[in-house]
């Protein structure tokens, strides 16, 4: 304790934010009158404030300069000018001359200027011009939260430099007049040739247009070879146009429906949800892909699918710092605090197994959302305050300046080059219109409408100020205008006489899908390997690093792992599965599986990573096959399920030639990704003629855990079925396993593939499968009963898919029926397997009665789409066993789950119970 606490010392100094100004004024009194008097940390306090407050010269009052340059660095963006509308309240900084102790007359003295880029000592004024000029004007930067010193201080030095301030070239500005005109012209065509249309007007935010003209020019000139946009409806219209360079006579065909072939063949999709790709060269003169994903009105939900084609791309590219392919995702300034999938994906940014090397978002922020303003759309100050937690430097930018909007460009692309992390620009401009062209909004917007009908186009303001300063001449402006209109008119006559196909082909010769096609769902592709190749993924799990040290209780079941296949042991599912990814890996498919604790697996059974159990190291046996394998990516995903599966589903819309697989913890966990099976999943092959080869694993099945874990849901995967869109499957046995993963790679065609994974079954003594069925068969869509009862003796056939079979096979071997009953597995739902269905019915003629039996209630399961799908394709009626109908997938007690599966199971065979379904859902 220091000796001047005792007696004769002020009272202790009070908690940090307790201090007050009496109490210090007590403590520099004592310090006066001998510095002996005060510890001696405040002894060198008060020296060195004597030191500042002394000195005639500069050194007085620069702490309080120090203190505004600060200040006005974290904060000076809530005084910049950034609404072209002017109904934004700015707020007077907080830190004025006043409030640190200065005044006018200091604003002619000189003082250090710190890391500003002024001669120093500077002149207060000076300093405060300069400080205005880069965080308080048309653009407003948040880079003080970024924890990185590094990448705090490169943000300084470009906002404050003197370059980033220096005026553009003309060019430079006539080449943003242009695009500005092509954008505006575009808006103003439609809204007089599609009047009652709708697609969702740029006007307000044209300044987007030459943004991205410029951003691609530099990232073109830095190497970048592919840039990735997605976007929902408000302004993707133009940005199709304009940047991605769909013709006129393409989107005129779209608004004049004159090109009917998608529809008739598919269904299509609204024009401002279609996607489109494209090969441009820039102004510059580089060659560029660009793509625009599809995507529905669930706004910031296609955003993750962008990302994981990206990942894809980059992957395909060999680009393994992330320089060469830079997704674009622009945001609705209502959606982005309001959609969750915005936090998810900003958490991922910085995953390994989710890096991209920066996304550049850019938020089209008309100051409303449908009908909602900013109080009503998110409770902070920013809409972008969302990605503040990520480190995600963000700049604000008054869309009405459009100089300013090419230098945010420019620092954001330069950024995400240099550190590979996410940047945002937030665009401030309006909405000309409603929410679409036909909405009246001032029936609930009435105040900001009134300033946007008095808003010049930032076009008009724009040409104006050019032609003041002589760089263009107001007729050449016209004349370009009118240049404009007439290409479009022409183009607009032109469609009405012969339409253009609107989309790019989805099998395109120079695509990663080139030799793709469409399905065929005939005889099964030939999926079975050799003795030999089975052995030699076996070894590998016996072998180890040297120097890497297994958990003890991972030795026995590796050394039973590499032997399996000499000894001609039964395979348990683990080795099904790892057995299929080995093999795949072997014939040049790269596979890429992800999920939460999918590296171990939920239920400890794959291990297909394992983990030095000194170090922590991880080692992946089935990379180390030999030298020629393709590579397996396994990564275990964050507790998210949305953003994962949109990232996943986008991955395999980037390379056909990769099995990627995404595996639920618990089926029920699909849940949360729903928009993704609806809106992208089933539906993307219809609406967008984009296809897919993703594999959702999700495990299934009623095993007395509860509501929450026993079911995946399978009636709304099933309700989603239609036009050959998915395959659903449920397979048993670790053979049928084996062979579906490998038949998802051998076929010419891709498709969604739902697979109900079992839990109990994984280390069930009879769900195994021999070494013989690897190295012969196919996958089988419907599986006979094992034990093969004599045809015409047969009386009662029950179907049923998933665990239930085994449930239903023991029981019967248990308790033997009065009727020979035979067991008939479903093991692929969908497409329905008509054709070995009839066989079954042919064989059991003589049977009189045919059931469906599930272990799911009769509201959920397979059992309503099965009794339609008999009815209306085989015209045959099943009576059905189940639980009864539940608005709870399950129940919680595990007495009670044996009770109904008890029942269930006598109720199959026809025997009498106790306890009736109704009496169980009445005990329930």
């Amino acid at each position: 304790m220091d000796s001047h606490t005792d007696a004769g010392m002020p009272p202790a100094a009070p908690g940090l934010n307790g201090w007050n100004a009496a109490w210090v004024d007590q403590m520099h009194q004592r310090w006066m009158a001998d510095p002996a008097n005060v510890p001696e940390s405040w002894q060198f306090f008060f020296s060195g404030f004597q030191l500042a407050t002394s000195d005639d010269g500069q050194a007085a009052g620069q702490p309080a300069v120090d203190q505004i340059i600060n200040e006005t660095r974290q904060f000076g963006h809530l005084s910049a000018d950034l609404d072209p509308l002017g109904l934004r309240t700015i707020p007077e900084m907080s830190c004025t001359l006043e409030s640190v102790g200065l005044c006018e007359a200091d604003l002619s003295r000189t003082f250090d200027a710190g890391d500003l880029p002024l001669a120093s000592p500077a002149t207060l004024g000076s300093i405060l011009e300069h400080l205005r000029r880069a965080w308080c004007g048309t653009l407003g930067v948040e880079s003080e939260h970024i924890r990185c010193k590094t990448q705090r201080l490169w943000w300084r030095t470009h906002i404050e430099s003197t370059e980033h301030s220096a005026p553009l070239s003309a060019d430079t500005r006539r080449d943003i007049l242009r695009g500005l005109q092509q954008a505006t012209g575009l808006e103003r065509f439609l809204m007089r040739r599609y009047v009652g249309s709708k697609w969702f007007s740029l006007e307000g935010g044209e300044t987007l247009i030459p943004m991205l003209t410029e951003l691609l020019d530099i990232a073109a000139e830095d190497g970048v070879e592919e840039v990735a946009f997605g976007m929902a409806h408000r302004g993707r219209v133009n940005v199709l146009v304009n940047i991605l360079e769909k013709s006129y006579d393409q989107l005129f065909t779209e608004f004049e429906e004159a090109w009917t072939e998608d529809f008739v063949e598919s269904g299509g999709d609204v024009k401002y949800h279609r996607g489109y790709s494209s090969n441009i060269t820039t102004t510059n003169g580089h060659p560029l892909h660009l793509t625009m994903a599809s995507n529905p009105s669930h706004l910031e939900w296609g955003h993750p699918v962008v990302l994981g084609r990206i990942r894809a791309k980059q992957r395909l590219r060999g680009d393994t710092i992330r320089r060469q392919c830079v997704p674009v995702l622009l945001h609705g300034d209502a959606a982005l605090p309001g959609q969750g999938v915005v936090q998810e994906l900003a958490n991922m940014a910085g995953l390994p197994p989710y890096e991209v090397g920066g996304t550049i978002h850019i938020v089209i922020n008309n100051q409303v959302g449908f009908t909602a303003e900013p109080d009503e759309a998110f409770s902070s100050v920013y809409c972008t305050d969302v990605l503040r937690g990520q480190d995600i430097p963000i700049m604000h930018v008054n869309g009405a300046d459009p100089d300013q909007c090419i230098r945010a460009m420019r620092l954001a692309i330069q950024w995400r080059q240099e550190f590979g992390r996410d940047v945002a620009i937030d665009l401030w401009g309006w909405r000309r219109y409603g929410h679409n062209e036909t909405d009246e909004p001032a029936f609930t917007n009435p105040t900001m409408y009134q300033a946007i009908r008095a808003q010049p186009a930032v076009v008009e303001t724009y040409a104006a100020t050019l032609a003041g300063e002589g760089i263009i001449d107001q007729t050449e402006a016209e004349q370009a205008d009118k240049r404009l209109l007439e290409v479009m008119d022409q183009s607009q006559q032109r469609i009405r006489e012969c339409p253009v196909r609107p989309t790019p082909l989805a099998f395109d010769d120079k695509s990663t899908w080139a030799g793709f096609g469409k399905a065929w769902h005939g005889e099964e592709v030939d999926t079975a390997v050799s003795k030999k190749t089975l052995e030699t993924i076996a070894e590998v799990f016996g072998r180890v690093p040297d120097t890497f040290t297994l958990h003890p209780k991972l030795e026995r079941l590796l050394a039973e792992r590499s032997s399996v296949v000499r000894e001609d042991r039964p395979l348990d599912w683990a080795m099904g599965e790892l057995f299929a990814y080995g093999s795949l890996l072997l014939d040049g498919y790269p596979i890429r599986l992800t999920g939460e604790d999918c590296e171990r697996g939920t239920f400890s059974h794959r291990h297909a990573v394992l983990f030095d159990n000194e170090t922590g190291k991880a080692f992946s046996p089935l990379n180390h096959i030999n030298t020629a394998q393709s590579r397996m990516c396994i990564h275990n995903s964050p507790v998210t399920e949305s953003a994962c599966i949109g990232f996943e589903y986008g991955y395999s819309l980037g390379d056909p030639n990769m099995l990627v697989v995404w595996e639920a913890q618990f089926g029920d966990f699909a849940n949360v990704g729903q928009v993704y099976f609806d809106q992208f999943i089933a539906s993307a092959e219809r609406k967008w003629r984009r296809h897919s080869g993703l594999i959702c694993l999700l495990p299934h099945g009623y095993e007395g855990m509860g509501p929450e874990h026993s079911s995946a849901r399978l009636e709304r995967f099933l309700q989603l079925c239609a036009n050959d869109n998915i395959e659903v499957a449920i397979p048993t046995t670790p053979a049928q396993m084996f062979h579906l993963l490998r038949r998802q790679m051998r076929r010419a065609f891709r498709k969604p593939l739902i697979v109900l994974t079992p839990k109990s079954l994984l280390r069930h003594r009879q769900a195994v499968s021999s070494v013989a069925e690897l190295t012969t068969g196919q996958f089988h869509r419907v599986l006979a009963d094992p034990s093969s009862p004599k045809a015409a003796d047969v009386r009662r056939v029950l179907f049923c898919s998933g665990k239930i079979a085994w449930d239903l096979m023991t029981s019967r071997d248990e308790k033997p029926p009065e009727e020979l009953t035979a067991v008939i597995r479903l093991e692929q739902l969908y497409p329905f397997p008509e054709e070995q269905i009839q066989e079954v019915l042919e064989k059991y003629d003589d049977a009189t009665t045919w059931m469906w039996v599930q272990e799911e209630p009769r509201n959920a399961g397979a059992w309503t789409w099965i009794s339609d799908t008999f009815c209306e394709q085989l015209d045959r009626q099943l009576d059905v066993v189940s639980r009864p109908a539940n608005a709870s997938p399950a129940v919680g007690s595990a007495r009670l789950h044996r009770i109904e599966q008890e029942t269930v199971l006598d109720a199959a065979f026809g025997r009498p119970t106790n306890t009736s379904a109704e009496s169980v859902e009445q005990n329930a």
